[in-house]
């Protein structure tokens, strides 16, 4: 098994960073976060026309690089490392990728993706589930040539800036049954669709989506109907491989700010980092962000393994980075004392960041029990 990078995965990488270096300061992240729009159109504009980065993974019939597994996780890694706000996850490794997967008309839409017009979000979580897709009870009613959706959905990440939705709802069985479940290609704008922004804890914008009568064309069905679960569940592990990698890259610079902080903050007339115990707990710190960056490794390579081995990679490295995001997180703010959560360092905001990673896409205790089903 080959863990380098090749020569246009190198590239890739050095471009991204060099970019996020030049034109993503951190001040200029924060106030974008806390700006009405929430994030700068213009760094979206250049993602796509610029870097071509919104291609990277989408066919090259549509306009893309045609890049793979090893790409996302090039990429994740320096937009964590970079705290980007912009939904390049939502839109092109979970949109993107099943627009891909189901084909069809929908597919039409990788070309806007791959040039930067198009966002998407996935709107799956329900208020009354948790990350059991089976639980899933928004329902999708076919009339004459059409599709009729109703249903509630919470915390959908993205949606704000989104111009697409991919809708997961019911077209037969009853809640609890994981076949009968449908993916639905749904404008933000469509009438029937009222949706309830606000910010979430680490800088981004979520909302709650209430879907009333939504009318769709016949050709909003993405993939099989009734055939949606099996693609949710790959779907996770391929956000939970993605997540990971924006963790390796994000708890890396938080250890590296904490290891400067250290050199620079004294006590007793010499630097704390000079302290055994400090060195010691930052040690500790290191060895998780190298374990993150294991995993995301392992669950990256096994997405196109079958089935049970996929999930078992995924759910080890969910369990295994969310450790490492509440270690490495927590230890960081307590090493730079009360600075760890003024506005001002960016320590605290990688922190929320790494706070929202552990639960989201199911937290460590559900994934080591889905990891033990799987034997």
């Amino acid at each position: 098994m080959n863990f380098e990078l090749n020569e246009d995965q190198q590239m890739l990488r050095d471009m991204l960073r060099q970019f996020l270096a030049q034109r993503y300061g951190f001040a200029e992240r924060v106030a974008a976060s806390r700006s009405e729009l929430g994030y700068r159109p213009e760094i979206w504009s250049a993602f796509g026309e610029e870097l071509g980065l919104l291609g990277a993974t989408v066919p090259a019939a549509h306009g893309g690089l045609g890049g793979g597994e090893v790409e996302q996780l090039v990429i994740m890694e320096e937009l964590g490392r970079a705290l980007v706000l912009e939904p390049i996850a939502e839109t092109l490794f979970h949109g993107a990728w099943l627009l891909e997967k189901a084909g069809g008309a929908a597919g039409g839409l990788l070309a806007d993706v791959a040039a930067g017009k198009a966002r998407l979000a996935l709107a799956i979580g329900e208020p009354q589930m948790r990350y059991d897709y089976q639980d899933i009870a928004a329902t999708a009613e076919r009339t004459t040539n059409s599709w009729r959706l109703n249903g509630q959905k919470s915390v959908v990440i993205a949606a704000p800036w989104a111009s697409h939705l991919i809708v997961a709802a019911r077209t037969s069985g009853a809640v609890g049954d994981a076949a009968g479940i449908s993916l639905f290609l749904v404008p933000a704008n469509a009438a029937g669709l009222a949706m309830h922004p606000y910010p979430t804890i680490d800088g981004r914008r979520g909302a709650d989506v209430i879907l009333s009568d939504v009318e769709l064309g016949a050709d909003a069905l993405l993939g099989g109907e009734g055939q949606g679960f099996d693609l949710l569940e790959e779907l996770r592990d391929r956000a939970v491989a993605a997540q990971a990698a924006e963790a390796a890259g994000l708890l890396d610079r938080l250890l590296q700010d904490t290891v400067a902080y250290t050199q620079q903050r004294q006590q007793f007339g010499q630097p704390i980092a000079s302290f055994q115990v400090l060195q010691h707990r930052m040690v500790d710190m290191y060895m998780h962000v190298e374990l993150t960056r294991a995993a995301a490794l392992l669950a990256t390579l096994k997405l196109d393994a079958p089935a049970d081995e996929r999930a078992r990679a995924a759910s080890s490295a969910k369990a295994t980075v969310a450790e490492a995001c509440r270690f490495v997180g927590q230890n960081a703010v307590q090493l730079h004392g009360g600075m760890g959560m003024t506005d001002e360092l960016p320590i605290g905001h990688y922190f929320k960041r790494a706070t929202q990673i552990e639960g989201e896409f199911g937290t460590a205790d559900w994934h080591l029990a889905r990891r033990a089903s799987l034997g």
